[in-house]
Protein backbone atom coordinates (compact mmCIF):
# COMPACT_ATOMS: atom_id res chain seq x y z
CA UNK A 1 0.00 0.00 0.00
CA UNK A 2 1.29 3.15 -1.13
CA UNK A 3 1.67 6.23 2.02
CA UNK A 4 -0.74 9.17 0.96
CA UNK A 5 1.29 12.04 -0.46
CA UNK A 6 1.86 14.81 1.06
CA UNK A 7 -0.48 17.99 1.00
CA UNK A 8 1.28 21.12 0.09
CA UNK A 9 0.03 24.66 1.23
CA UNK A 10 1.36 27.63 0.95
CA UNK A 11 2.52 30.10 3.83
CA UNK A 12 2.13 33.61 4.41
CA UNK A 13 2.22 36.13 7.29
CA UNK A 14 -0.35 39.24 7.62
CA UNK A 15 0.29 41.93 10.08
CA UNK A 16 -2.57 42.64 12.21
CA UNK A 17 -3.34 44.62 15.32
CA UNK A 18 -2.94 41.39 17.51
CA UNK A 19 -0.10 39.84 16.15
CA UNK A 20 0.83 37.87 12.86
CA UNK A 21 -1.49 36.19 11.55
CA UNK A 22 -0.50 32.76 9.75
CA UNK A 23 -2.42 31.96 6.30
CA UNK A 24 -2.52 28.63 4.61
CA UNK A 25 -3.96 28.68 1.10
CA UNK A 26 -4.14 25.54 -1.33
CA UNK A 27 -3.33 25.65 -4.82
CA UNK A 28 -6.49 26.96 -5.63
CA UNK A 29 -6.45 29.65 -2.97
CA UNK A 30 -8.96 28.76 -0.92
CA UNK A 31 -7.72 29.10 3.14
CA UNK A 32 -7.16 26.58 5.03
CA UNK A 33 -5.93 27.60 8.38
CA UNK A 34 -5.16 31.10 10.42
CA UNK A 35 -3.63 31.28 13.32
CA UNK A 36 -1.28 33.38 14.99
CA UNK A 37 3.13 33.08 14.24
CA UNK A 38 3.28 32.82 18.27
CA UNK A 39 1.48 29.69 17.89
CA UNK A 40 2.69 27.91 14.90
CA UNK A 41 3.30 24.63 16.20
CA UNK A 42 -0.30 24.12 17.53
CA UNK A 43 -1.44 25.54 13.48
CA UNK A 44 1.15 22.45 12.27
CA UNK A 45 -0.45 19.98 14.79
CA UNK A 46 -3.90 20.67 13.50
CA UNK A 47 -3.05 20.59 10.24
CA UNK A 48 -1.55 17.08 10.20
CA UNK A 49 -4.07 15.88 12.48
CA UNK A 50 -6.73 16.58 9.15
CA UNK A 51 -4.34 16.57 6.39
CA UNK A 52 -2.03 13.70 7.41
CA UNK A 53 1.63 15.16 6.14
CA UNK A 54 1.71 18.63 5.26
CA UNK A 55 4.74 20.60 3.62
CA UNK A 56 4.31 24.40 4.02
CA UNK A 57 6.36 26.59 1.16
CA UNK A 58 6.53 30.43 1.42
CA UNK A 59 3.49 31.51 -0.72
CA UNK A 60 1.35 35.00 -0.84
CA UNK A 61 -1.57 34.21 -0.08
CA UNK A 62 -4.38 35.81 -2.85
CA UNK A 63 -4.69 39.16 -2.68
CA UNK A 64 -8.53 38.74 -1.68
CA UNK A 65 -8.14 37.29 1.40
CA UNK A 66 -5.28 39.15 2.21
CA UNK A 67 -7.55 42.49 1.69
CA UNK A 68 -10.49 40.81 3.25
CA UNK A 69 -8.36 39.84 6.72
CA UNK A 70 -7.37 43.57 6.48
CA UNK A 71 -10.75 45.37 5.94
CA UNK A 72 -11.75 43.34 8.80
CA UNK A 73 -9.10 44.18 11.20
CA UNK A 74 -9.82 47.82 9.92
CA UNK A 75 -13.43 47.38 11.32
CA UNK A 76 -15.34 46.42 8.03
CA UNK A 77 -15.98 43.17 10.03
CA UNK A 78 -18.53 41.78 6.76
CA UNK A 79 -15.31 41.72 4.98
CA UNK A 80 -14.77 37.56 6.56
CA UNK A 81 -17.27 36.78 4.56
CA UNK A 82 -15.56 37.36 1.50
CA UNK A 83 -13.39 34.51 2.44
CA UNK A 84 -13.15 31.44 0.82
CA UNK A 85 -11.81 28.66 3.01
CA UNK A 86 -12.37 24.67 3.21
CA UNK A 87 -11.80 22.26 6.00
CA UNK A 88 -11.40 18.79 6.92
CA UNK A 89 -11.92 17.42 10.02
CA UNK A 90 -14.57 14.78 11.07
CA UNK A 91 -18.54 15.14 10.36
CA UNK A 92 -18.90 16.83 13.53
CA UNK A 93 -16.04 19.08 13.68
CA UNK A 94 -17.48 20.62 10.46
CA UNK A 95 -21.01 21.29 11.31
CA UNK A 96 -19.56 22.83 14.33
CA UNK A 97 -17.11 24.80 12.29
CA UNK A 98 -20.08 25.52 9.71
CA UNK A 99 -22.07 26.86 12.52
CA UNK A 100 -19.93 29.34 13.82
CA UNK A 101 -20.02 32.15 11.27
CA UNK A 102 -23.71 31.97 11.88
CA UNK A 103 -23.38 33.94 15.15
CA UNK A 104 -22.90 37.64 13.90
CA UNK A 105 -20.13 39.85 14.63
CA UNK A 106 -21.41 41.60 18.25
CA UNK A 107 -23.07 38.87 19.33
CA UNK A 108 -21.43 35.73 21.43
CA UNK A 109 -22.99 32.58 22.21
CA UNK A 110 -22.42 30.20 24.75
CA UNK A 111 -21.02 26.78 23.96
CA UNK A 112 -24.32 24.79 25.16
CA UNK A 113 -26.68 27.59 23.30
CA UNK A 114 -24.47 26.26 20.38
CA UNK A 115 -25.01 22.80 21.18
CA UNK A 116 -28.83 23.34 21.37
CA UNK A 117 -29.03 25.23 18.43
CA UNK A 118 -27.32 22.19 16.60
CA UNK A 119 -30.07 19.59 18.07
CA UNK A 120 -27.01 17.97 20.28
CA UNK A 121 -27.49 19.67 23.51
CA UNK A 122 -25.87 17.23 25.69
CA UNK A 123 -22.75 17.59 23.24
CA UNK A 124 -21.36 20.71 24.91
CA UNK A 125 -18.00 18.78 25.76
CA UNK A 126 -17.73 17.36 22.52
CA UNK A 127 -18.64 20.70 20.85
CA UNK A 128 -15.84 22.61 22.96
CA UNK A 129 -13.15 20.05 21.69
CA UNK A 130 -14.35 20.59 18.09
CA UNK A 131 -14.33 24.43 18.59
CA UNK A 132 -10.67 24.26 20.18
CA UNK A 133 -9.41 22.02 17.08
CA UNK A 134 -10.70 25.12 14.26
CA UNK A 135 -7.87 25.82 11.77
CA UNK A 136 -9.72 29.16 10.87
CA UNK A 137 -9.02 31.31 13.84
CA UNK A 138 -11.16 34.34 12.77
CA UNK A 139 -12.44 33.31 9.63
CA UNK A 140 -14.45 30.83 11.47
CA UNK A 141 -14.99 32.99 14.70
CA UNK A 142 -14.62 30.27 17.35
CA UNK A 143 -13.96 33.76 19.21
CA UNK A 144 -17.29 34.20 19.49
CA UNK A 145 -18.77 31.37 22.02
CA UNK A 146 -18.25 32.02 25.57
CA UNK A 147 -19.22 30.13 28.90
CA UNK A 148 -22.47 29.93 30.51
CA UNK A 149 -21.92 32.88 33.03
CA UNK A 150 -20.52 34.98 30.28
CA UNK A 151 -16.81 34.24 31.14
CA UNK A 152 -13.58 34.52 27.99
CA UNK A 153 -12.53 30.64 28.23
CA UNK A 154 -10.47 29.03 26.01
CA UNK A 155 -9.55 30.50 22.86
CA UNK A 156 -5.93 28.94 21.08
CA UNK A 157 -4.32 32.37 19.90
CA UNK A 158 -5.12 33.64 23.92
CA UNK A 159 -7.38 34.87 25.81
CA UNK A 160 -6.14 38.96 25.72
CA UNK A 161 -6.76 37.91 21.63
CA UNK A 162 -10.09 36.86 22.31
CA UNK A 163 -10.57 39.97 24.29
CA UNK A 164 -9.72 42.14 21.58
CA UNK A 165 -11.70 40.29 18.62
CA UNK A 166 -14.99 40.27 20.50
CA UNK A 167 -14.44 43.99 21.66
CA UNK A 168 -13.22 44.83 17.68
CA UNK A 169 -16.64 43.10 16.61
CA UNK A 170 -18.30 45.43 18.97
CA UNK A 171 -19.15 42.63 21.88
CA UNK A 172 -19.18 44.62 25.44
CA UNK A 173 -17.52 42.77 28.16
CA UNK A 174 -17.80 43.11 31.64
CA UNK A 175 -14.83 43.05 34.21
CA UNK A 176 -12.96 39.46 34.10
CA UNK A 177 -14.26 36.75 36.81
Amino acid sequence: MRAKPPEIFGLDRLRTPIGTALLVSDADGVLRALDWEDHEPRMKALLRRQYGTVVLKAARAPAETRAALAGYFKGDLARLNEIHWRVAGTPFQRKVWNALPEIPPGATMSYGELAAKLGMPRAVRALGHANGANPLSVVVPCHRLIGANGALVKYGGGIERKRWLLEHEGVVLGASP
